[in-house]
């Protein structure tokens, strides 16, 4: 399997796509993409597992990231790619060409073809990003090679609709277990309805009101909702134990230390197990590399609602955004496409930014 990275921007992500990339069975296209940018004599190229990543030298002020992720959900009778209508309505279909293989050919094409670029570029391909953050290929290079990740801004290509969606929420799971008294259903006075214990929790979660709070320049919504609840015995049994998990999603000016307070002062008197967390990325939209990029693109940049990977270089001290083509509400569905010319698009931006 071999990728020509000088290729039109829309052939190459097809080239991507149909090289099937399922999390965990990446290795046949980190090798292909490894092969491609080990032909190119202006990038230094290292790998770790089915990591790949390539970088110039060229002693710039500045560096910037640009940075994507080589696996895709399970395929669903959506691979080969094709593609319906022509001109501006054309659109390509197929697993992964909205998430998010059109925004890495778009930035694979930008490392192979622009040899000089104003700013030092490193590019970075990684695995097992749609499965467990444990595996996380780009977590796995912040822990194991973070020099490889030195940057002053960073693009991830995740899907934004050709436009700029600056930093992420922050997320926060926790579980409030509430204890009743098992009893048979006919006798239960004689025990505590653990069900019905819960009643005040969702009572607080009903009234809450989110905040609306404006980092660096967009305005991020939060949310408070209650995602699973579990509970009962058997159908003539009284509970004695109901659990309710609850979800936080928080603006990038707040830690995830600040959110578990916060949560601590809503259900104050309960005890809060924290089952899961990663922090919120601030979008960094006042730093100059940010500002330029911004202005070529020439839209309003938007909130982006949800974690990403921005959130792993904001840990590293780099502001970073989302950017790339395709409608992110597409993601994992049976019928993922991409509108042709916002792939082009966003090549064309990336390019004369950093021509």
């Amino acid at each position: 399997m071999t990728l020509d990275l000088h290729d039109d921007v829309v052939s190459l992500t097809r080239a991507l796509c149909d090289i099937p990339s399922v999390s965990g069975a990446e290795a046949a296209l980190a090798d292909a993409v490894e092969a491609a940018l080990r032909k190119l004599g202006h990038l230094e190229v290292l790998r770790d597992g089915d990591a790949v990543v390539a970088r110039t030298n060229l002693g710039r002020d500045r560096r910037i990231v640009l940075a994507g992720h080589l696996d895709t959900v399970p395929i669903k009778d959506n691979l080969p790619t094709w593609t319906t209508g022509e001109g501006d309505a054309e659109l390509l279909y197929g697993r992964g060409t909205c998430d998010m293989k059109a925004g890495l050919a778009t930035q694979l094409r930008i490392a192979a073809t622009v040899t000089e670029p104003r700013h030092d570029l490193t590019l970075v391909c990684y695995d097992n990003e749609e499965v467990a953050s444990v595996k996380n290929g780009l977590g796995r290079l912040v822990r194991n090679h973070p020099e490889w990740l030195a940057g002053d801004f960073a693009i991830l290509g995740e899907p934004s609709n050709a436009g700029v969606e600056g930093g992420c929420q922050g997320t926060m799971r926790v579980r409030i277990t509430l204890a009743g008294k098992a009893s048979h259903a006919a006798r239960a006075w004689a025990g505590r309805n653990a069900i019905h214990l819960a009643a005040p929790v969702l009572a607080i979660l009903a009234a809450y009101e989110p905040r609306r709070v404006t980092v660096d320049g967009l305005e991020y919504r939060e949310g408070l909702n209650a995602v699973n609840i579990q509970g009962g015995i058997a159908g003539n049994v009284i509970p004695d134990a109901c659990v309710v998990d609850i979800n936080h999603r928080f603006a990038p000016d707040r830690s995830v230390d600040d959110a578990y307070a916060h949560l601590c002062e809503v259900f104050a008197g309960y005890d809060l197990e924290i089952r899961d967390q990663a922090p919120g990325a601030r979008p960094g939209l006042d730093l100059p590399a940010a500002a330029e990029f911004v202005a070529v693109v020439g839209r309003e940049p938007a909130p982006k609602f949800g974690w990403t990977d921005v959130a792993r270089f904001a840990e590293l001290g780099i502001p970073a955004v989302n950017y790339a083509p395709g409608d992110p509400l597409l993601a994992h569905t049976d019928d993922e496409h991409v509108p042709t010319a916002q792939i082009r698009e966003c090549e064309r931006v990336l390019r004369d930014w950093l021509s």
